[in-house]
């Protein structure tokens, strides 16, 4: 039996385009419950979110077959750290940072099994191959693996066209806020400068036939990325959506109160 099809990754080859949404609770239940909301994706944030290698592995198990795609954030772009959340059972991977060409073809390494790459031959014992159930996990795994880098600085867009060349990288993310803080608009990816930026990256990204992806709060703003190409939105964090929901909750009982 050969490795599951990494459905996210089929989606980007063929160009849908796929929206989602960002995992900070760093909570099993939370997992399950955004994964019943109809994303086709959903990131795990092992960068800023409170996550480590058990609760990783925890939501990927209450994300797994509920028609919603994971995606595992890793903190840094280190091959220890990427082979700890294979072997979990991510099969999409996003890394920060991502600013060199060089960068991006040790990630790649990282995530694939030799003669391809450096990935560590310990999967059979864990989840990722069913416990050893999936007999051929370790011949087929590299082709379902799918890398995403972040880009989110100046540096990184200089060198755009040389990561969108590495082999391997199935495509780009770009991180707004990091980006128009390094521009010097820090809190502010709105600023025009950015917005240039951002749609002359989408651009390249997508003509070089990899899947460009963002982050939005914003509807609005969601379908001026997607009308630039953007291929995975993610269109809202769970923290945020139950901190404005509750809040809104809050105001509008409270004005009932008779004073």
């Amino acid at each position: 039996m050969p490795s599951p099809e990494n459905t996210f990754k089929s989606a980007m080859a063929a160009r849908q385009q796929q929206i989602g949404c960002w995992l900070s609770f760093a909570d099993i239940g939370a997992a399950e419950l955004m994964a019943t909301a109809g994303f086709d994706w959903l990131v795990i944030d092992g960068e800023h979110a409170p996550n480590d290698i058990r609760s990783i592995r925890d939501q990927l198990i209450a994300v797994q077959g509920r028609g919603t795609q994971a995606i595992v954030r890793v903190p840094v772009g280190e091959a220890w750290v990427i082979k700890q959340v294979l072997d979990a059972g991510a099969q999409t991977v996003l890394v920060p940072m991502v600013d060199t060409a060089d960068q991006a073809r040790a990630l790649v390494a990282a995530t694939r099994y030799a003669p391809q790459g450096i990935r560590g031959m310990g999967a059979m014992g864990g989840r990722v191959s069913q416990f050893g159930a999936i007999a051929d996990y370790v011949q087929t795994a590299n082709d379902q693996i799918s890398l995403l880098v972040q880009a989110e600085s100046r540096a990184a867009l200089n060198n755009l066209d040389a990561i969108l060349a590495v082999d391997g990288v199935d495509g780009v993310f770009i991180g707004p806020a990091d980006l128009s803080a390094d521009m010097g608009f820090p809190g502010n990816a709105a600023a025009p400068e950015v917005r240039a930026a951002i749609a002359d990256a989408i651009a390249r990204i997508t003509g070089a036939g990899k899947a460009a992806g963002l982050l939005t709060y914003s509807p609005q703003e969601a379908k001026t990325y997607l009308d630039m190409g953007v291929n995975f939105l993610a269109v809202g964090l769970d923290t945020l959506i139950l901190a404005r929901a509750a809040r809104a909750l809050a105001a509008e009982t409270r004005a009932l109160i008779k004073r």
